[in-house]
């Protein structure tokens, strides 16, 4: 994987295809149609990005399949540059099914077997100066979770040597972990690699052993991060620096599919970051254009441009 371009946001992790139902509050056994869209939380971050108009790449891999050509395609149609995807020989590209129960039941069933090829990605084949240049550098829990993409993660981090915007999802996905408590033991290894933490309440608890918003910014801090962000659903969400705590509401929305919203909010947080927004400012737009995600069905192809999340915040700001 090489490439001379230098891009506002790379990310580093999972992809796949979404085979979302089209009926809501019906079982997987009963659902007669769905809908294929581009998927995999780290591949819809720098979906979510590019639609605030930052260049972005993704480093993952797919089967040599026609799914896996489906995602270049989608990528391309995206503008998300597919510089650093490839193929992985005798694996299939992963597939993502999920059930529609609004407003907050959305139950998700992996294909990643025997395991996927995004857990594939070897630090011997990452480009570093491209990580090491990018505005951001986004990563997941979830691609520390096998060799040898925990590997790669390390030699990515060692790369960016702790410059500024270089973020870790907390993502933990239990189905992807045997322990844990391993999990809990490899975010706290990759933490002082990292400036920026994100993760809902049950996220930080297997990271730092807090739920409590406050206490489990300051663990996050502690472990040392430079920003810590938690996200809280209908409570909102907390930044919290050294030098600050930010507390910002939710955005009232009636919810279709709550699953890509936390990526929508990724790709929103990369892009006030590199903008260079204060903190209140950055969290109200990506908790916005999370918000926007949860009123879509799909994921990827949700993502909303700059000028939509902007529109709703002034619709919020005018109902006040």
């Amino acid at each position: 994987m090489s490439s001379s371009a230098a891009f506002d946001v790379v990310t580093i992790g999972r992809v796949g295809v979404d085979l979302y139902p089209l009926q809501d509050n019906v079982g997987l056994e009963d659902v007669e149609t769905f809908g294929k869209y581009l998927g995999g939380s780290a591949t819809n971050v720098a979906v979510a990005a590019a639609r605030h108009g930052r260049s972005s790449a993704v480093i993952t891999r797919t089967g040599e399949d026609a799914f896996g050509t489906f995602v270049h395609k989608a990528l391309a149609e995206f503008g998300v540059s597919d510089a650093f995807v490839s193929g992985v020989e005798g694996l299939n590209t992963p597939l993502a099914f999920c059930e529609i129960y609004p407003p907050d039941h959305f139950p998700l069933l992996f294909y990643r077997l025997p395991t996927a090829p995004d857990l594939r990605i070897r630090a011997e084949e990452l480009d570093l100066e491209a990580i090491s240049r990018a505005g951001v550098f986004w990563s997941t829990v979830t691609g520390l979770s096998e060799e040898p993409s925990r590997g790669a993660h390390h030699a990515a981090w060692q790369a960016r040597a702790r410059r500024p915007l270089t973020v870790l999802d907390l993502d933990y996905r239990p189905m992807f972990w045997e322990d844990p408590a391993e999990a809990t033991a490899e975010v706290r290894r990759a933490l002082p690699h990292v400036t920026v933490a994100v993760g809902n309440k049950e996220e930080c608890e297997v990271a730092v052993g807090e739920t409590e918003p406050r206490r489990a910014a300051e663990a996050l801090l502690d472990a040392g991060v430079e920003i810590a962000i938690v996200k809280q659903g209908p409570r909102g969400v907390l930044g919290m620096t050294r030098d600050e705590v930010v507390e910002v509401p939710p955005t009232p929305v009636e919810v279709t599919n709550g699953l890509g919203a936390g990526d929508g909010f990724g790709g929103a947080l990369c892009h006030g970051l590199l903008a260079g927004w204060d903190l209140e400012r950055v969290l109200r737009f990506a908790n916005a254009a999370g918000a926007i995600v949860a009123t879509r069905r799909e994921c990827s192809t949700a993502m909303p441009t700059t000028a939509e999340v902007e529109a709703l915040l002034e619709e919020v700001a005018a109902r006040a």
